[in-house]
């Protein structure tokens, strides 16, 4: 049976579009972790249940899976560094670190089992409407085929909806899916708890409703005769 997934956010980075791979701001280190981490400890039974943690291979998601769910890590739930998991633009601000240079400052993780292609964006980590919706179908196949009963996945506002749920998430907001019957690219489509459909986001910060990929998504310097440059999502 597949697994019940938790995607959250990340919380708030501290990077403009310029910026390489920035790490969270003060706020979203401290205040944002705290209070995803205080929630999911105490306020969601679920969260008890957690059997992995996935995470995108970059600064502000390892940092927010560190602080949001160290809680978690200290009782031992394994952690799993997924490059399919990673932001959906070729900008810097969205482009990862070097693995060499990451196992350095993160050595506590696994760094073998991030794909080598990382940081690199092309194949189905190429910025277009293909890559997107190919990496989508990546991410979630290798989720639906895990063995643990719920798997929590920190990851980013832009890939979540384009790709993978077509919700979108605030900073260190948290929704819960299953996988149901209906197919997506062959996959069965990713449904969400009441629960947290209505609050808008498990912490209630997040926009309701179903935001579906549209062509305003794709990485301009990657699209094929862009008219214009247009921003997907707040890159904080």
């Amino acid at each position: 049976m597949a697994p019940t997934i938790v995607l959250i956010r990340h919380a708030q980075a501290q990077h403009n579009y310029t910026i390489p791979d920035p790490p969270l701001t003060e706020l979203g280190f401290g205040e944002q972790c705290d209070a995803l981490a205080k929630h999911l400890e105490n306020e969601l039974p679920l969260a008890q249940e957690i059997e992995l943690i996935v995470v995108s291979p970059m600064r502000r998601t390892l940092q927010t899976a560190q602080q949001g769910l160290g809680w978690l890590m200290k009782r031992g739930v394994p952690v799993i560094l997924k490059a399919e998991f990673q932001e959906n633009s070729a900008k810097p601000c969205d482009t990862g670190s070097s693995i060499s240079e990451m196992a350095k400052e993160w050595p506590q993780f696994d760094w073998s089992t991030v794909d080598p292609k990382f940081p690199t964006n092309d194949g189905i980590y190429e910025c277009t409407r293909e890559g997107l919706t190919a990496r989508g179908k990546a991410a979630r196949n290798f989720l639906r085929n895990r063995p643990e009963k719920v798997v929590a996945v920190v990851s980013h506002a832009g890939f979540l909806r384009t790709s993978v749920c077509s919700r979108r998430f605030e900073n260190a907001d948290f929704r819960i899916f299953d996988f149901g019957k209906e197919e997506e690219a062959d996959i069965p489509a990713l449904v969400e708890w009441e629960l947290t459909e209505t609050k808008g986001g498990g912490l209630g910060k997040s926009e309701k409703g179903v935001f579906e990929l549209n062509d305003g998504d794709y990485d301009p310097e990657q699209k094929k005769a862009a008219p214009e440059e247009v921003v997907s999502e707040n890159p904080a």
